[in-house]
């Protein structure tokens, strides 16, 4: 019931053939240094997207999704709690943020390569802050968890729609912030939380204009 089986089915239904090659592996992160990262500070990451999953893209497939950003926002968030940033926190969150812009740019011309010019279809993140898994923790991890997301949101992410790629800005849809539409981890969506994410892929897929992700939301300033 995750969002790419969902958003398969329903294209299917819409008279669509599609061939379906999931490579998503959970707790994985776009680059092995986010990978490293996170096994420095003790949070288990199965695998990164580079390594294992680019290199397994169908030659022709002509679209291609990419939902990445949560697992390393988690990454970064642990490492600053581990003493990483010393008296520089935000320096370091940004140097963070550019790593990331550089594993996506890595990402999308293996993709390329493989692939040639497939339909990409990126997904951003919501604001970690308005999910319910960090409700209980202190304003300074939710300030950080919101400051990297945004950032990966305004500077990596967004930018990418011209052209061929599409953006889904989950950031600035109100249905991400439901308690609803996830689990009782409060992290991982849920069937209905998958069903509204499915919905937008296929709306990105078969609309001929899909709007622009938005430049400023209240999802992007939850916290102070």
């Amino acid at each position: 019931m995750g969002y790419v089986p969902v958003s398969t089915r329903q294209l299917r239904a819409q008279g669509f053939a599609v061939t379906l090659l999931n490579l998503g592996i959970p707790t994985s992160v776009l680059g092995r240094d986010f990978q490293t990262l996170g096994q420095q500070y003790n949070r288990f990451i199965a695998g990164n997207f580079i390594d294992q999953e680019m290199n397994f893209i169908l030659p022709n497939s002509t679209l291609v999704t990419i939902f990445a950003g949560i697992n390393e926002v988690n990454v970064i968030t642990a490492a600053l709690g581990g003493g990483a940033g010393g008296a520089d926190p935000n320096a370091y969150m940004d140097a963070q943020v550019r790593a990331f812009g550089t594993d996506y740019a890595t990402l999308l011309g293996g993709i390329q390569n493989r692939a040639g010019s497939p339909r990409i279809i990126v997904l951003n993140v919501p604001n970690p802050t308005g999910l319910p898994y960090l409700a209980g923790t202190s304003l300074a991890q939710r300030q950080a968890a919101q400051r990297i997301a945004v950032a990966m949101t305004k500077t990596v992410v967004n930018p990418l729609a011209t052209g061929n790629l599409v953006v889904v800005d989950l950031m600035c849809d109100a249905r991400s912030y439901l308690p609803s539409n996830y689990f009782s981890d409060g992290l991982h969506p849920n069937d209905s939380g998958y069903a509204f994410i499915a919905s937008e892929v296929v709306r990105a897929v078969t609309s001929a204009s899909y709007p622009a992700p938005q430049a400023s939301c209240s999802g992007m300033t939850l916290v102070p």
